[in-house]
């Protein structure tokens, strides 16, 4: 690759860019690189977080496009997105790794989630006390992907937490989110005056 040199202000600076292809093969036998430069296979539990959260970051981002153009949940998904990819490096990084990731924490990602719950509950007539049969709308359908797939980070996470420590807040994040897309789809069938169908009560004396 052959660059021509860029003139900024009155020197001239040679900017060297590396290229580096998508594809490096080095996986082609299953296994992959971590944080600290131990190989793992692709099926190693920390690999199932990281892709389990990056699923749920791909959702996030289709239900982003289908929302309305100036919906004003698009800039707190985006932000949950962001959130995500941080937690990632995180996730990322095996506890005996001596130097860690200088990506932000997403520390406060959880009273976030907290608070938008929050607020969208305080428009409802009844409490979400409900399971409800996922559909509606194809908003509505979309969040509750994105809850399942916060779900199963979670239980993965769990699982990886029994062998490498996670903070406190990864899992606590990982498990508001989950309880957040179950409130938007209720708030998105609210808004779009769509019927909920209910199976159940949460807690039942049988």
């Amino acid at each position: 690759m052959k660059l021509d040199p860029v003139e900024i202000g009155h020197s001239y600076k040679l900017l060297i860019f590396f290229e580096m292809k998508i594809y490096t093969k080095g996986g082609d036998q299953g296994k992959t690189g971590v944080v600290g430069g131990k190989r793992v296979l692709k099926s190693d539990i920390r690999m199932e977080c990281l892709g389990d959260i990056d699923e749920l970051n791909a959702y996030i981002g289709l239900l982003r496009v289908k929302l309305p153009e100036g919906d004003l949940w698009d800039s707190r998904l985006l932000r949950l997105q962001t959130d995500l990819m941080n937690l990632m490096a995180h996730v990322a990084t095996p506890s005996s790794v001596e130097s860690r990731s200088s990506v932000e924490k997403p520390v406060e990602s959880s009273r976030f989630c907290e608070n938008w719950i929050d607020e969208e509950e305080a428009k409802f007539d009844e409490e979400s006390s409900y399971f409800l049969v996922p559909g509606g709308n194809e908003v509505v359908a979309h969040c509750h992907v994105a809850r399942t797939v916060a779900r199963r980070a979670e239980r993965h996470l769990v699982a990886l937490n029994q062998e490498d420590y996670l903070e406190d807040y990864v899992l606590r994040f990982m498990n508001r989110l989950s309880d957040l897309f179950f409130v938007l789809g209720r708030a998105e069938m609210h808004r779009s005056k769509v019927k909920e169908y209910r199976w159940r009560p949460f807690l039942s004396g049988k």
